[in-house]
């Protein structure tokens, strides 16, 4: 069963140029597609925040606003790369003002949890999981 998500944004404050460098953007695309699925949840646990990635973006939101993106990377330009391990071009939309505090560490936090996670399933722990259904409760 899929369940859905809804998030929301405003007009970006900023918008950024940035490279993203060729490890974060392969291991997010490759998890994508092995996943199976249209989006990737991924629980970046070092700051607090979720990433969803979706085959044209990766947005953030931060746990205490579920459902308002406080920034995203977008318009990924992987074809201007010569090489795969060359950096990727993108932009960063900053949608929160707070998002400027939360960028220095973002990167490389996000990394980590794209690494947990593919180590998980390198393991063998990320296959099969499932969700239990709690047990109906006597009246």
């Amino acid at each position: 069963m899929a369940g859905y998500e809804s998030f929301y944004r405003e007009d970006p404050l900023e918008i950024r140029p940035a490279q993203l460098p060729a490890e974060v953007y392969n291991l997010a695309h490759r998890l994508l597609v092995r996943s199976g699925g249209s989006c990737l949840f991924v629980p970046v646990r070092g700051i607090q925040f979720l990433a969803v990635i979706d085959a044209e973006e990766i947005i953030f939101v931060d746990r205490e606003a579920k459902h308002l993106v406080e920034l995203a990377w977008r318009h990924f330009r992987p074809q201007a790369r010569a090489g795969l391990g060359e950096p990727v071009p993108y932009e960063i939309h900053l949608y929160l003002a707070k998002a400027r505090l939360t960028l220095p560490r973002l990167q490389g936090e996000f990394f980590k949890a794209l690494a947990l996670i593919e180590q998980r399933l390198e393991d063998g722990r990320g296959d099969g999981s499932r969700i239990l259904p709690f047990p109906e409760r006597n009246k």
